[in-house]
């Protein structure tokens, strides 16, 4: 499904086909990566470059808010900017449901809304709410019951038995390796699709996590936080099935429009970093702008046939 499929208004695929693709890409053996989309462009840029998913982040859409990643963001706006993504491309697109949005029931609803916006899966964490960025100090984790009765509950309330659900477990940085490998299999139990165990340290601690669980694994290469970055195939080699770079795009993006923001104070004028712009031919051919003209054409220009 890589690749610029053409498209008008929305991307050809269908949820279903989308989802289906992702499962059928957690089987085959070959790593699926995702990069963080934070807008439905770079969603599509994702999709034209090859990657084989995209991801949306919950400190992302946080900090595209201008909240802290702390669990402030509601279930509506999160679905929101997970339909806007997934709307536009072929690529399955994973979200990032943090703890469900409440109790159990809450989690069951999350699931039914996600999958209404056309999301492929999402993820559902054991942090205790509020919840922290997975990469900080201080966070703190529910009981394992409590956490297996959000995963059952979400798994209940799935409609299309495609959709993945994944349990991500923030054990490893409170309780140890082991705990997480525990918390991880008693979650599968529970029905989860597949695993997220944040904040690895290095190759060794994802090795002996992939041989403790035997369900499909994610790995979070995020910049700046307590994982050593390993490559996709390091990854795929230790056995991971999906790596997503969860808020890459966004600290690219961010740190462009600083120094572009910075360059205009200073000079009174954008002159001296026009080439480091996107041009703007770029930018209608990644929205397939000659797609519309044609479909506008198709659609309006038509003759008045004669009366009979």
């Amino acid at each position: 499904m890589s690749g610029n499929t053409s498209r008008v208004i929305a991307a050809p695929a269908s949820a279903s086909d989308k989802r289906k693709a992702f499962r059928a890409g957690l089987a085959s053996g070959k790593i699926q990566r995702m990069p963080g989309a934070f807008s439905p462009l770079v969603a599509m840029l994702a999709q034209e470059i090859g990657f084989e998913g995209v991801y949306v982040s919950g400190a992302v859409v946080s900090a595209d808010l201008g909240l802290p990643d702390i669990g402030l963001t509601t279930l509506s706006e999160v679905s929101e900017r997970g339909q806007q993504i997934a709307r536009v491309t072929d690529l399955p697109t994973l979200i990032d449901a943090d703890t469900g949005f409440g109790e159990p029931m809450s989690a069951a609803r999350t699931v039914t809304v996600l999958e209404g916006a056309g999301l492929a899966g999402c993820h559902l964490e054991d942090q205790v709410n509020p919840k922290r960025c997975g990469h900080l100090d201080g966070k703190a984790v529910v009981p394992a019951g409590d956490m297996i009765q959000r995963i059952r509950a979400a798994v209940s309330a799935r409609r299309d038995p495609d959709f993945v659900i994944c349990a991500r477990t923030d054990a490893r940085a409170i309780d140890g390796l082991d705990s997480a490998i525990a918390r991880a299999n008693a979650y599968v139990d529970a029905g989860a699709d597949m695993i997220f165990v944040e904040a690895l340290a290095d190759p060794s601690e994802f090795e002996k996590f992939r041989a403790g669980v035997q369900v499909p694994l994610l790995a979070n290469m995020t910049e700046f936080g307590k994982s050593e970055l390993l490559s996709a195939n390091q990854l795929e080699d230790l056995g991971y099935n999906v790596v997503i770079y969860p808020v890459s795009t966004l600290r690219l993006a961010m740190f462009a429009a600083e120094q572009g923001l910075r360059e205009i104070a200073e000079t009174g004028t954008q002159a001296g970093i026009v080439d480091r712009m996107q041009h703007r031919s770029r930018l209608y051919e990644l929205l397939q702008y000659e797609n519309y003209n044609e479909f506008d054409s198709g659609i309006f220009n038509f003759e008045l046939q004669g009366e009979s």
